[in-house]
């Protein structure tokens, strides 16, 4: 079974001394819970993994009981340590303070308690650690797919990858698209934005919230001023109410506004965002076009591109903890511009979808990125640009 990159990852934290509470973070439908699963079976201490998927959100007394029960069976097998598993922990009420209670108990008490959580729903779990956790934790990031982990363990080419996105369950389905389609909306689409986002934030118009995302998704690649989303929205209310729901979407790692690149943040914050999902196949299943239309269709396809460039770069910079903008000045324009460290990298893509512009130049005259580079034509190619490591650029 394939292994990902986090699962060497865990595996070697939970070989450490007891320090801190391990958290799998990531959006849905990434792997979580397999990769923990493939983790117990080859660690050697003994374990006991529980789920909160069928308690009822009110018994927050559970996780306690869940807890009592794994000292016991630690006190009978007389172990030196042991480790608790929480899945779908995020599903109690409260969560975050029982975990930090019996987490503290063992602590006092020097009982060799490692325990490791997750969850569904990553806006959930952050909320929880903010709340309660704070200095208990460590967080190992699961992105969404790259395209090298969906070609190594189902065979996905790039043009697949491009337009199928990186979801391991969507690619049994591929070559039965409305199979595909319908598996995307019902099983990632409908949870993340009905359970996830209207279930964790104040959501006062849960329509409108619905209505972004689809828009949104529709639009990747695009820039889109809110004012224009308002009035492509119904009762979308205000650009304020807007921005807020967008940076939920986020949160969710479904959807994002990037920001215009610029040397001062009030400009950076106040631009007109260029959308972009977090996975290709969110972008698919909203543009309504068939993998051989839009594949066929070079205008089209281009937009294919540059999302999966910036899929690529978001999964990325949101494990390294860099930023990611874009910039543009007229008719020029620099597809993607990562930050870190008042350091920069510029990136454009070419496709069939726009001529030439002068936009790297421009930029690289106005701040001097450490490097500024093509991907697509002319360049370094789709293929084997997603293989790479952005977080080399900047060691």
């Amino acid at each position: 079974m394939f292994k990902r990159a986090q699962f060497q990852e865990l595996k070697s934290r939970l070989s450490e001394s007891r320090s801190k509470i391990q958290v799998i973070s990531g959006p849905r439908q990434v792997g979580k819970s397999t990769m923990v699963k493939q983790v117990l079976q080859e660690v050697d201490i003994p374990y006991m993994l529980v789920s909160a998927d069928n308690i009822p959100h009110t018994n927050t007394a559970w996780i306690g009981e869940m807890w009592a029960t794994a000292r016991a069976r630690m006190k009978v097998a007389q172990a030196i340590e042991f480790l608790l598993v929480i899945d779908e922990v995020h599903k109690i009420d409260n969560w975050s303070e029982a975990v930090k209670r019996e987490w503290d108990d063992d602590t006092f008490k020097d009982i060799n308690m490692k325990v490791v959580i997750l969850g569904s729903s990553r806006l959930l779990l952050k909320d929880g650690l903010t709340e309660s956790l704070a200095g208990r934790y460590e967080l190992i990031r699961m992105p969404h797919w790259s395209y090298s982990e969906m070609l190594e363990a189902f065979g996905l080419d790039i043009d697949q990858y491009i337009y199928y996105g990186g979801y391991p369950g969507g690619a049994m389905y591929i070559k039965d698209e409305r199979r595909w389609r319908r598996y995307i909306k019902d099983s990632i689409v409908a949870p993340a934005i009905e359970k996830d986002v209207l279930r964790t934030k104040v959501i006062y118009k849960p329509a409108l919230m619905k209505q972004l995302f689809e828009l949104g998704c529709a639009y990747s690649g695009e820039e889109l001023s809110l004012n224009k989303m308002v009035g492509q929205l119904q009762d979308a209310g205000n650009v304020t109410t807007l921005a807020n729901y967008l940076a939920t979407l986020d949160e969710s790692r479904l959807l994002c506004g990037l920001n215009k690149y610029a040397s001062d943040n009030a400009r950076k914050y106040n631009s007109v965002p260029k959308l972009m999902v977090y996975n290709t196949a969110l972008f698919s299943v909203q543009s309504g076009m068939s993998f051989n239309k839009a594949y066929t269709t070079p205008k089209f396809w281009g937009r294919w591109v540059e999302s999966v460039v910036g899929t690529h770069l978001l999964n990325q910079v949101d494990e390294y903890d860099y930023k990611l903008y874009y910039w543009r000045e007229r008719e020029d324009e620099v597809d993607f511009v990562i930050e870190f460290d008042k350091q920069c990298i510029a990136i454009e893509v070419k496709s069939g979808r726009r001529t030439a512009n002068n936009g790297l130049s421009l930029f690289s005259g106005q701040f001097h990125p450490i490097h500024s580079f093509v991907v697509g034509s002319g360049g370094i190619p789709i293929d084997e640009f997603l293989t790479w490591d952005i977080g080399k650029l900047l060691d």
